[in-house]
């Protein structure tokens, strides 16, 4: 291969750009980003950055002495890929032709219906989202978080030690029983009653109201809840409407094996639009967790470099942490996998826990709520039994 093409410039962009000359590629490297920022960590937007405790050089990837020797194409949004030119289309007009291609354009946050154009409603999932919002934080006021997964949770966490008064909606019964469960998603969320932070849960979101901006939002069972400010944390979609008609499979993102690759050769996903084939549960998952945009570029790159001669991995389990009320949360493997989970440390009255999810009395995922060494350990288990 002559050119690479990494469409996209975060994480996972930057990940395989790495492991592309770690690995000895050193041909022609182009690196595409829709964002005109270098790339930066996401996980401290919702606290550290959101709280102002942090500025944006904090938020750097990359090193001062890097020097991947790329060519950046930044503020490029990618409209298109030609299959038969093997070519990557611009908005500008632009197109980038290569031999080899890494599909990391992403996710973006999921939006309310009827919220375009009122002042005070945001979502937070760039730089630029993280900006506007924290200028409305440090005015106070009534902040309303639609949402009670991870990221709504730490906004409202930061929100509250802001001295804001907050508010969260759920739509399910139990927040973030989809990611621990309904048992340890009902602790977790507790931390929010804990706090004097008000969750209303099992109640869908009708609208919002306001003529400019926003002063409240509608709910399904005719109650009103008033705001200053809306944070929308209602989950993301995978950034792939540009491949549509490629000829690149897409389902929930990129489809694409263990190792990455797509149904297109020369072609890999990674990151949160890539769709892949996890052996352990013989289904395809999409990820949307920082460790796997970190870890699973490599392989991916190796296998690109080797087409049709590398032998995939099986995946490390998914990781993921959570800093909530000043309470360190951590989670690996996949909940939905078990048919039991049992409280091994700690109290979750006072939520400092050990919590590891079983099936068949085998484990398959862990839970801990300040409990770093004995999480650490276990995961590590859990990477041994995979």
């Amino acid at each position: 291969m002559r050119t690479v093409a990494v469409v996209g410039a975060s994480l996972a962009g930057l990940s395989a750009a790495r492991s592309l000359r770690k690995r000895g590629y050193d041909g022609r490297l182009v690196v595409i980003g829709d964002e005109p920022h270098r790339p930066y960590d996401r996980p401290p937007l919702s606290k550290e950055f959101l709280a102002g405790t942090i500025g944006e050089g904090d938020l750097a990837l990359e090193t001062d002495d890097e020097d991947l020797r790329a060519e950046w194409l930044l503020g490029s949004r990618a409209t298109g890929f030609d299959r038969a030119a093997r070519a990557v289309r611009l908005a500008d007009g632009r197109e980038v032709r290569a031999d080899g291609f890494v599909l990391a354009t992403g996710a973006a946050a999921r939006i309310l219906p009827g919220a375009d154009g009122l002042a005070g409603v945001h979502t937070l999932r760039t730089l630029d989202d993280a900006r506007a919002l924290r200028d409305e934080l440090a005015l106070g006021g009534r902040l309303v978080v639609i949402g009670g997964g991870f990221i709504g949770a730490e906004v409202a966490s930061t929100a509250y030690a802001l001295g804001l008064d907050v508010t969260v909606i759920e739509v399910a019964p139990t927040p973030l029983a989809a990611s621990l469960g309904p048992t340890m998603g009902s602790i977790v969320s507790g931390l929010h009653t804990d706090h004097g932070v008000r969750l209303r849960c099992g109640v869908g979101v009708k609208g919002l109201s306001g003529e400019h901006r926003v002063d409240a939002v509608l709910l399904e069972d005719g109650s009103t809840v008033p705001a200053d400010i809306v944070v929308v944390g209602v989950g993301a979609r995978p950034c792939v409407e540009w491949l549509e008609g490629s000829g690149i499979a897409l389902d929930d993102g990129v489809v694409c094996g263990a190792d990455g690759r797509t149904s297109l050769g020369g072609v890999v996903a990674v990151g949160d639009c890539a769709n892949w084939y996890d052996p352990r549960a013989g289904r395809h998952r999409r990820v949307e967790h920082w460790t796997g945009a970190r870890e699973r570029p490599d392989a991916a790159v190796a296998a690109l470099l080797s087409w049709g001669e590398s032998e995939p991995g099986v995946p490390k389990p998914p990781y993921f942490w959570s800093d909530q009320y000043g309470v360190k949360i951590q989670f690996a493997g996949h909940a939905a996998r078990a048919d039991s989970v049992t409280v091994e440390e700690g109290s979750p009255d006072e939520r400092n826990v050990l919590a590891v999810y079983r099936r068949a009395g085998r484990p398959v995922a862990v839970l801990g709520m300040n409990q770093p060494r004995l999480f650490t350990r276990w995961r590590k288990h859990l990477a041994v039994a995979a």
